[in-house]
């Protein structure tokens, strides 16, 4: 009887296991095929999330772009893939805000909506998840008065009311306020004169430092990597990089800056007298940046102190040199932090903790040459994320950024259909 019953039981078991597998509830491979980890030297790959995000791009005249790059032509046409400018090499700093210049030439590119590309350009505004603004506004502020009480801020101000008439003439802003609108806007500065017109637009902003949360926060804005200007570290193949870093800390900048930034002196202090800390107060010349390069390259930590604002460039010169980056800044936000998690590959203190004398360092001390090289490993895996190319590659800061767009895009279907059948707008707030 007992026997009957189990192996009517076993049967019964089989059978369902056996609809499970059939109608994809249970995958066997998870539980009997080990997960093959790949190579801890070789990229990290992330899983895209379905099809590419549709985007209509505006046609916008040359002056709201790539006109600045050579203000010598007086070419006005929307400029197309086939005229694609490079980046100059000359622009310095400049670089270090052009997100919106990437962007914008990743939509552009005819090779979109292939495998790996995370955005595809459709002609069709019906269609579209999402509308690209293509004007450079930190190109803008750099090359247009970028003292702020320069006269020819006005030059700014005026391409501003431009683009924002533009935009209030067009059907699809309207429709939804700007909401399903896409600007970058990564120096601070940017769109200074107009900002409360896009508070309610998709902003593409390095941290939240300078906007207060009505215009900018986490819940509609994406957060993205500056562009990095030291050069990538291509050919780091040293056999024992933990012994070849003989800089235990680096930092080379500006050391007086405002807000979070005082904290640069106070470091100065602080990390003073040790022999394998190097901590330089530098302006960012072309001679300096070729030193940073390869100081970077010589050490085992990048400190990355908050400047102006919580985040820096120097944070992704830093990945991108293979340099374990040390974090202090109590307000940064960091990019794709759903898809990476930091603390495999960085280090981060408070203020409190960073002032304390002795204490960054003899924590950094502790790390053993196992667990940096874990770090080092992890760094090395990721760093192409924060690459930036064109024509954008699988997986690189410009099609992470565009992951990250495709997220915010169901939120702002659900605002924009609610605005539109509400007679009485956030009816809810009124509720006692």
């Amino acid at each position: 009887m007992y026997r009957k019953a189990a192996i009517g039981l076993t049967f019964a078991l089989l059978l369902l296991i056996s609809y499970s597998i059939f109608i994809g509830t249970v995958d066997l491979r998870s539980y009997f095929i080990p997960l093959l980890k790949s190579s801890p030297l070789a990229p990290q790959s992330l899983c895209a999330t379905g099809p590419p995000l549709k985007v209509f791009m505006y046609d916008l005249p040359r002056r709201f772009n790539v006109g600045m790059l050579n203000r010598k032509s007086a070419e006005e046409a929307p400029v197309t893939a086939r005229e694609w400018p490079p980046w100059p090499r000359n622009y310095g700093l400049k670089k270090q805000h052009s997100v919106e210049y990437w962007m914008m030439g990743s939509v552009l590119w005819e090779g979109n909506g292939g495998e790996g590309s995370e955005v595809v350009r459709v002609s069709d505004p019906e269609v579209a998840d999402a509308f690209f603004v293509p004007f450079f506004s930190s190109l803008s502020f750099n090359t247009h008065g970028h003292n702020m009480n320069d006269p020819e801020t006005e030059v700014d101000h005026q391409l501003q009311i431009d683009v924002m008439k533009l935009l209030h003439e067009s059907k699809y802003w309207n429709r939804s306020g700007g909401r399903d609108h896409v600007i970058p806007m990564t120096h601070p500065n940017a769109f200074r004169f107009l900002r409360p017109q896009i508070n309610a637009s998709i902003q593409i902003v390095v941290d939240f430092g300078r906007y207060p949360h009505v215009m900018s926060n986490l819940s509609k804005d994406v957060v993205t990597p500056y562009v990095h200007v030291v050069e990538s570290f291509t050919d780091d193949n040293s056999s024992d990089p933990y012994e070849f870093r003989t800089t235990l800390l680096f930092f080379q900048g500006r050391t007086h800056r405002k807000d979070e930034g005082i904290v640069r002196a106070k470091l100065a202090k602080v990390l003073a007298g040790y022999d394998d800390v190097h901590y330089e107060r530098s302006v960012a010349t072309g001679e300096n940046i070729k030193l940073s390069t390869q100081r970077m390259r010589a050490s085992k930590f990048c400190l990355h102190p908050a400047g102006d604002t919580p985040s820096s460039c120097r944070l992704f010169d830093a990945i991108v040199s293979h340099c374990i980056p040390v974090i202090v800044s109590d307000e940064i936000e960091l990019p794709f932090e759903d898809e990476l998690d930091y603390n495999q590959f960085s280090v981060f203190f408070s203020f409190k903790e960073a002032l304390q004398p002795g204490y960054m360092v003899n924590e950094l001390r502790k790390l053993s040459k196992e667990k940096w090289m874990e770090m080092y490993r992890h760094l090395k895996s990721i760093s192409h994320h924060f690459e930036f190319h064109y024509p954008p590659e699988k997986e690189d800061a410009v099609n992470m950024l565009w992951r990250q767009v495709k997220r915010k895009v169901p939120a702002v279907k659900l605002a924009v259909h609610r605005s539109q059948r509400l007679k009485i707008p956030d009816w809810w707030r009124r509720r006692k």
